[in-house]
């Protein structure tokens, strides 16, 4: 991840504003590595800049703060040493209007703490080294955006291909310049691409390196020991039992080399791409989605993949330049859904079900091929009407279901009882009670005047009551509908409804006509007819007593 103290903006490499002719600066003292990039340009004439540097600076001063005795002391050391403290990445020392030459004392200083040191002539103002960064920086922008784009632009094309997930991985190895490994639910290499850490090429170079290694050993000892022949025919027995001592050093340092060489580095990058992979395994609420670190030198990534499916994309290069973490979020994406539920053994049983009813069979015997045990209906609205598939797929993944059917005005997830929906923004939610298969009508019709109280009630989330004994259990079921069906027969559905909803909200119009959808002077006028063809006062508290008794018996 990148370091919080730095802007994140694109850095520039010092090499590349060295190279800008118009500058004319001049390296005079420091490392000259290609590797040194700065993130900005700040001026100041501090003698101690440290308190204002946030890190990765080009810092410009004239000089103005050097005392006349500073090369006497410790004063550039000092100076120097407080910049890199800060971060600071390089220093540009402007000639005139204060000094002539940069001073000697600064050069030295910048040797020791190996901080690059640039000379700014007199005719290169300040501001325009600045604005050098910034046109350098947007450049890197430009390149780092057409990049990122090319690679989502290949990376979709790659998921469209046969065997999808494998070409995806090769291209996002070939994007980053590394190795791309997806890791399965048990945390095995389920499918991998680009060049592996300890891939055939190390290998190839190590046998290479060993046989190199081998073949030096065997020259030397030859050597030695035709040196050790020549010294015993001169008569230096001494000089000869030195030269095969040597021979023997060499030869079991070679042999060292050799044993080294045999070895494969690129397995502890291996293991620690895939202890990485574990660190985002989705575990609980607060479990990372992503997650960086280094090892041997390589850089490592790891994505969780999915609404906890398991899979996880893993990625090891010898580098990680600006926008690799876009492009592998993009990769993750895809690989998301290729890999998703509907992929799985899972999806074809969901598939299968689906056949089989519309076969004819019933719900409770292909409820178990979608899993066992109750189920919830939840009933979505969305804020903003109407719903369009992404939503409703949006709203079913955060509910951690797939099951989800669009309608005109409503989203239908069905959801495992033991999976408890939570408020979701943007949407107002009816959820009903836990049912089974046989029960799922019924479920249904709960969570519809779920979403309604929801929707009247202005709230994100309303939960159809679990059942209490009441007086209405000492009635038979039977005769509790039959009395419904005679009390309320002279209504319409629509009146029987609105009846209903009425009742639910206490006699309230402006709510009622919210969760109907209607004008409250249409709620004015049903509720009015109701009264009518009931031939009953619906003031009165015993009245809507009873006929919410009916109203809830009669939906059975």
């Amino acid at each position: 991840m990148p370091d919080p103290a730095v802007p994140p903006t694109p850095p520039v490499a010092l090499s590349a504003l060295l190279a800008r002719e118009d500058l004319g600066l001049r390296q005079i003292a420091g490392p000259r590595d290609t590797n040194t990039v700065i993130h900005w340009a700040h001026t100041s004439e501090m003698a101690d800049p440290y308190p204002y540097l946030l890190g990765g600076e080009l810092l410009l001063s004239a000089g103005v703060h050097i005392p006349e005795a500073a090369g006497a002391g410790t004063y550039f050391d000092d100076y120097v040493s407080r910049i890199v403290a800060a971060g600071g990445a390089a220093l540009g020392f402007g000639l005139a209007p204060v000094h002539d030459t940069v001073p000697r004392a600064l050069v030295e200083a910048c040797d020791t703490y190996e901080l690059p040191l640039l000379e700014v002539p007199p005719q290169t103002t300040f501001s325009g080294v600045a604005r050098a960064v910034w046109q350098l920086m947007a450049q890197a922008r430009h390149a780092e955006l057409r990049r990122v784009t090319e690679a989502q632009q290949s990376l979709a094309s790659a998921a469209s291909r046969p065997d999808p997930v494998r070409a995806v991985l090769r291209q996002l190895a070939q994007r980053v310049g590394g190795w791309a490994v997806l890791y399965g639910p048990e945390g095995a290499e389920s499918a991998s691409a680009g060049r592996a850490p300890d891939g055939q090429g190390q290998e190839a170079a190590s046998a290479g390196r060993a046989a190199e290694t081998t073949a030096a050993g065997r020259a030397a000892e030859t050597t030695a020991a035709g040196r050790a022949a020549e010294i015993a025919a001169a008569g230096r027995a001494a000089e000869a039992t030195a030269a095969g001592r040597a021979a023997e050093i060499a030869a079991a340092g070679r042999a060292a080399e050799i044993a080294a060489a045999g070895r494969k580095p690129g397995d502890a990058v291996r293991g620690a791409l895939a202890e990485l992979a574990n660190v985002v395994l989705p575990t609980g609420p607060g479990t990372p989605t992503s997650a960086t670190d280094t090892a041997a030198g390589t850089h490592l990534a790891a994505y969780a993949l999915g609404a906890g499916q398991g899979f996880v994309l893993g990625v090891a290069a010898p580098h990680r330049d600006t926008g690799d973490h876009t492009i592998a979020s993009v990769a993750a994406v895809l690989l998301s859904l290729l890999t998703g539920e509907h992929q799985s053994g899972s999806g074809a049983a969901r598939s299968s079900a689906l056949v089989r009813l519309l076969l004819g069979a019933e719900p409770e015997a292909v409820a178990p091929l979608l899993g066992s045990g109750d189920w919830l209906v939840v009933h979505g609205s969305p804020d903003a009407q109407p719903c369009d598939p992404v939503a409703a797929a949006a709203l079913g993944a955060a509910l951690g279901s797939p099951l989800v059917d669009l309608a005109r005005d409503v989203v239908r997830v069905l959801v495992p009882a033991d999976r408890e929906p939570a408020p979701q923004p943007g949407w107002a939610l009816g959820v009903s009670g836990p049912a089974s298969a046989r029960d799922w009508p019924a479920a249904d019709t709960q969570a519809a005047r779920a979403l309604s109280r929801a929707r009247a009630t202005r709230t994100p989330l309303h939960r159809h009551g679990t059942h209490r004994p009441a007086l209405t259990d000492l009635l038979s079921p039977g005769e509790a509908e039959a009395h419904a069906h005679a009390l309320l027969a002279p209504l319409t559905p629509p009146l029987a409804e609105t009846l209903r909803t009425w009742l639910s909200l206490h006699g309230s119009w402006d709510r009622t006509a919210v969760a109907l959808a209607v004008h409250r002077n249409t709620v004015r006028q049903r509720i009015a007819r109701c009264a009518a063809l009931l031939g009953t006062d619906l003031d009165d508290p015993d009245v809507r007593m009873e006929l919410w008794f009916a109203l809830r018996h009669g939906e059975r």
